[in-house]
């Protein structure tokens, strides 16, 4: 045997029982009480719980984007990734305008595969559907990415038509679809009044994407996908109005899946008054507390059904572009590391249960978005295996993080309780604060929604 997880408590999405795993050639072969069993490597997780390793299935990495590039790459975006517990990173393959979107995944890939420290797959950001490209979605769900992204903001997003072509698709080829719900023209009418009015700092960002504009594009969203009776995937979900949507499409029997982030949880919009307050840029914004209260009180019912990061840091001195025009601030915070440590230590908390960290964090995203081999601790997945110390105190800075950028909103944040070990298909490539993977060790991860 390669490995051997004695004494450890393990959580899935349903339970917490005590019992050892053993690990064969990257696959969980054997879990049970008191396995006596000779393996090259016996880890002693007495006191400890054993989690699945997190699925971040929502990472904008080497992204272009605002005038730069996100700082993390692939490399430090999976390293770091590691060293949080997470085991697999969806990446947003970008299409170009013209491209095929099998030839966009091939690009990104290229990039990835070289380099990535755990597991990957991809979702591709969907930009153009004229002529023969619609039907590329078939080839790319066939070559193992079924999960596509519409944006409804950005001067990449698409219009109303494009988006209900892509729904429509989605539902003959068994592909998910994800969306970036914001009004777009409400956005751009609220910018220019502020900025018209001299009001420039990053308080205006929020005020320029307040509440309703999410909550009516993920109406809007909804009532389209619910017309098809196709499946949707609300990305980032951060204000109260549609989590009402969410919650009352769920209740009438339609597949309206709902995603929400760490600093939706942690944060409000009162960050957007600080003097740093451009660091906290990213879009959807932090929203107010009622919405926070919202979400919150829909993980406890089940109507969100995954947190992942939306990790999109920048530099510093790009972040300071905007010191006196928030349109001038690339949009996107850190968060890749933070997510399984921040949902574990509200577990240890008692905010949530453990059992219900690991289904938003693990469970749910491999169901939805076809990682059968990934998201349970169970005989014949892959080892991708988390050790957590619920004793262990932890305090994020910048310096203690594993990413390339230089600046974190998380800077300071306090938790009881961290990740000790992380493997990857039985490999060991965090141990104790340090990064002990390699580049390269991730795999592309082909998926299948059927």
């Amino acid at each position: 045997m390669d490995l051997l997880i004695k004494n450890g408590t393990i959580v899935t999405a349903s339970e917490m029982f005590k019992a050892d795993i053993a690990v064969q050639d990257g696959k969980i072969v054997e879990i049970g009480s008191n396995l006596n069993i000779p393996a090259a490597k016996v880890v002693d997780a007495e006191g400890k719980l054993v989690l699945p390793g997190a699925i971040d299935a929502h990472t904008h990495l080497e992204m272009p984007f605002g005038g730069t590039t996100s700082a993390d790459g692939y490399g430090s975006g999976t390293r770091a990734a590691a060293c949080g517990g997470t085991t697999t990173v969806f990446d947003f393959a970008m299409q170009d305008f013209d491209e095929n979107m099998v030839d966009t995944v091939k690009r990104r890939d290229a990039l990835c595969a070289p380099v990535a420290a755990v597991d990957y797959a991809f979702h591709v950001g969907v930009k153009d559907v004229h002529g023969d490209l619609l039907a590329s979605m078939k080839e790319a769900v066939d070559f193992g990415v079924p999960s596509f992204k519409v944006f409804m903001v950005y001067d990449f997003g698409v219009s109303d038509g494009v988006f209900y072509k892509v729904l429509e698709q989605s539902k003959e080829i068994g592909a998910l679809i994800a969306v970036h719900a914001e009004n777009n023209e409400m956005v751009n009418m609220l910018v220019e009044k502020y900025i018209s009015e001299g009001k420039t700092d990053a308080w205006h960002h929020y005020l320029s994407r307040p509440e309703f504009v999410e909550e009516e594009a993920d109406k809007r969203a909804i009532a389209w996908a619910e017309s098809l009776d196709a499946p949707l995937y609300i990305a980032h979900l951060a204000n109260k109005g549609g989590v009402e949507a969410v919650s009352k499409a769920k209740e009438q029997g339609y597949h309206i899946y709902a995603e929400t982030c760490p600093q939706y949880l942690e944060f409000t919009c009162d960050v957007y008054k600080r003097e740093d307050g451009r660091n906290f840029v990213c879009s959807p914004p932090m929203k107010g507390k009622d919405s926070q209260d919202a979400l919150w009180a829909a993980i406890k019912r089940g109507d969100i059904d995954t947190i992942a990061t939306d990790h999109c840091p920048f530099l510093q001195s790009e972040k300071d572009w905007g010191i006196n025009d928030f349109r001038k601030i690339p949009n996107g915070c850190a968060g890749i590391e933070n997510m399984y440590p921040y949902m574990l230590a509200k577990a240890n908390a008692g905010v949530l249960p453990f059992t219900k960290v690991v289904e938003l964090c693990s469970a749910n995203p491999a169901r939805l978005f076809g990682c059968k081999q990934k998201g349970s601790l169970s005989v014949g997945k892959d080892a991708d295996i988390v050790i957590y110390d619920p004793e262990k105190d932890f305090t994020v800075t910048c310096g203690n993080m594993h990413s390339d950028y230089d600046h974190t909103v998380w800077e300071g944040y306090s938790m009881h309780g961290y990740p000790v070990q992380t493997y990857s298909r039985g490999r060991l490539v965090y141990d104790n604060g340090e990064f002990v993977g390699e580049p390269g060790w991730g795999k592309f991860v082909k998926r299948s929604l059927r």
